[in-house]
């Protein structure tokens, strides 16, 4: 039976890249973001762009995917918004925008599509973490405390779920090359002297290793990082 995979923030870097790589293993994708434009767009793959903080947005994605296909394997949530600044400067309504959109939005999806994994009695959510789940940074509060949200909810859910086969997987990077730096002043790889960082690849990687594995395994967490990676 084909597989059928939910890839939200699908317009760019690691959500795009996963579409790609799933494409090619001959999986039906639904993907989404709010640019219409720069999602993946072939007979494999639907097109279902908006505003994943919106609850209308979520309810009518629920509804369609589950009325034309009956039921869903994969979510892959990588949607996601990045913000750090210090006190002074960091713009308060792009923060507020992005825990809305990183906690929010993720956690409502999250239940909506378990609700469902829950009745077909199978599924699995793989969340697209990152190492700053696992420690902070100055300037880099809000965000992190972002990804703690989301790796606290993953584990409790992969607890709450134990002995289903419903699945729930983070994967935490650390320097990714995606346009989520391409405007800041100083890159992260110069101010983490971090002279390779990784790209998408290195993360569909990661995604197909967790995908092929065995149906009695559970890989709950799967930290990369760049060999320069030292704080």
């Amino acid at each position: 039976m084909q597989k059928t995979a939910l890839i939200t923030g699908a317009s760019s870097g690691i959500g795009y890249a996963i579409a790609k790589a799933l494409q090619t293993e001959g999986y039906q994708l639904i993907v989404t973001a709010r640019r219409k434009d720069r999602l993946l767009d072939d007979a494999q793959v639907e097109v279902f762009p908006g505003d994943l903080s919106t609850e209308d947005f979520q309810d009518k994605l629920e509804d369609h995917i589950f009325q034309k296909y009956g039921r869903l394997d994969y979510l892959f949530n990588c949607a996601g918004m990045l913000e750090t600044g210090p006190i002074e400067t960091i713009n308060l309504e792009r923060m507020t925008a992005m825990l809305r959109l990183n906690v929010e939005a993720t956690f409502r999806l999250t239940y909506k599509i378990l609700k469902r994994f829950r009745q077909q009695g199978s599924g699995h959510i793989i969340n697209i973490s990152s190492v700053l789940g696992t420690k902070v940074r100055p300037t880099a509060g809000a965000y992190a405390a972002s990804k703690f949200a989301l790796e606290a909810l993953s584990e409790a859910l992969r607890m709450e779920l134990a002995g289903t086969n419903i699945q729930v997987s983070c994967i935490e990077p650390g320097l990714v090359m995606t346009e989520l730096h391409n405007n800041w002043e100083v890159h992260p790889k110069e101010s983490m002297n971090i002279h390779e960082p990784l790209d998408v690849g290195n993360i569909v990687d990661a995604v197909l290793y967790i995908l092929r594995q065995p149906g009695h395994v559970r890989i709950p967490r799967l930290m990369i990082l760049p060999k320069d990676h030292n704080i």
